[in-house]
């Protein structure tokens, strides 16, 4: 059995004490490596972490080439809305059996190709590796060269093999087979242009931003991938700024388009009024126009006043309560302990299964100095820090709601499975309205530790 030490009162496997840190220590947690084995991390794998960033790509064929299981566990993953086709949203595979293992899977995976690419007609293909495909050594980049030159349009091979790293290496992947599609920058660049990076329009969320920028007199050139289509992402260096709201899924993109065509970038998040407020108006201070300077305030003051009443009411009753925050990247754990402030709650509890050193000691600054910042951690160390912070919220995505559930802990999902869009001013409403539904339920009062005495007690006044 792995040994444990005690972090915060909490039992740790000792191999990951490192990981685990109060705000107010001195030291940011440390990451970037491999899940501690044993630890059942909540990390997905390369291939998963590839899978969702693409996904969204509306017209494009997406094939895993893999075993079936594979496919089915990244069919339809995202709530990714598209105002178009729906191509997107099928889960195609090859179905990789026995005889493929031992015979190679290149035959089958050519077949596929041709077959869907004459039924379904995508403007590209991507085709994605699984463990099982790297393990054989099926060649996927030569079928798709092939395919992509007898079909007449572009087949790009993600190599995503899930042994190949971390979540995060799926990342980099997907970003590398979005860099392959983009065509060369053009000679003259339209003035007030941006792409929105990392954003993957869960719930129409891409919409409202993208609305956004064209108050303020800005032209989106490309989504990437919300609601994304191959001729915008072929043409995205033409645009003058890229915006990058998930910075931990899309920086390697934005790095390799600064080096390779000249186009600067920005870090943003549209979650929250403070973070989307600065979002536009860091776009307007980049253009330095005036026009779009007067726009974005203008934006700014009527979508504020328009939520403020009511996110007082909410912020009343909300006063006082505790939440832990668990999410894939630290840019979005920063926003949200943000926006839990800004309706008085406070984080006990600020973790992602992604973040970089930099990301940790910005999220150190902003908590309390008794916020546990956790790295990677897993079900039974979330477990045990919600029941010791005494946490009444907790915010996280699919893995996390059972964890949740099961300790009697109000839960709100934050990940990519939502059908409730986040995003913006309007999106801040719906979060709190999410929010206080959760910490002022009555329900919890019938959580055992909860038990209120026999004089009894009001309502949602659990811990």
């Amino acid at each position: 059995m792995s040994a444990t030490v005690r972090i915060s009162d909490v039992p740790v496997l000792a191999q990951r004490a490192p990981q685990v840190a109060l705000a107010g220590s001195g030291a940011a947690p440390s990451c970037g490596t491999k899940s501690v084995a044993g630890s059942v991390s909540q990390r997905a794998c390369v291939f998963c972490g590839s899978r969702v960033v693409l996904y969204p790509v509306a017209d494009a064929l997406h094939l895993v080439h893999g075993p079936i299981g594979c496919a089915a566990y990244t069919w339809d993953i995202r709530g990714a809305l598209s105002s178009g086709p729906q191509l997107h949203r099928t889960s195609f595979c090859t179905d990789l059996s026995e005889r493929e293992i031992i015979y190679g899977g290149e035959k089958k995976l050519y077949a596929a190709l041709c077959a869907l690419i004459d039924r379904e007609r995508p403007a590209a293909a991507f085709v994605y590796a699984t463990c099982i495909a790297g393990i054989i050594g099926d060649d996927i980049g030569g079928v798709c060269k092939r395919v992509a030159r007898e079909k007449g349009i572009p087949v790009v091979p993600v190599q995503s093999e899930g042994f190949r790293g971390t979540k995060k290496d799926g990342y980099r992947a997907a970003c590398d087979a979005l860099f392959s599609l983009i065509e060369p920058p053009p000679r003259e660049r339209p003035p007030l242009s941006v792409n929105i990076l990392g954003d993957f329009n869960i719930a129409g969320e891409t919409w409202e931003v993208k609305r956004y920028f064209e108050r303020m007199g800005l032209s989106v050139v490309a989504t990437m991938t919300g609601d994304g289509r191959i001729a915008d992402i072929r043409r995205a260096a033409s645009a003058r700024l890229n915006i990058v709201q998930c910075s931990g899924s899309m920086m390697h993109l934005a790095r390799r388009l600064e080096e390779s065509a000249g186009m600067p970038y920005m870090r943003a998040s549209f979650f929250g009024i403070e973070d989307t407020a600065r979002a536009l108006y860091d776009a307007a201070d980049f253009f330095g126009d005036a026009a779009v300077h007067g726009a974005a305030r203008e934006l700014v003051k009527s979508e504020v006043a328009a939520v403020t009443p009511e996110l007082s009411r909410i912020r009343a009753r909300c006063r006082g309560k505790r939440g832990a925050v668990y999410v894939g990247g630290a840019f979005k754990a920063m926003s949200l302990v943000r926006a839990l402030r800004s309706l008085g709650i406070t984080t006990a509890v600020a973790g992602t299964q992604t973040g970089n050193a930099d990301d940790y000691a910005a999220l150190r600054g902003l908590c309390d100095p008794d916020t546990v910042i956790v790295d990677d951690s897993n079900p039974r160390e979330l477990s045990s820090l919600l029941l010791a912070r005494g946490v009444d919220l907790f915010i996280g995505g699919v893995k996390e709601r059972p964890i949740a559930y099961k300790l009697g802990i109000g839960f709100c999902d934050h990940n990519h499975e939502r059908k409730l869009g986040l995003a913006g001013f309007a999106g801040m409403a719906r979060f709190a309205r999410e929010v206080e539904s959760t910490v002022a339920s009555p329900v919890f009062r019938f959580v055992p530790r909860n038990a209120a005495p026999a004089s009894g007690a009001p309502l949602g006044s659990g811990t």
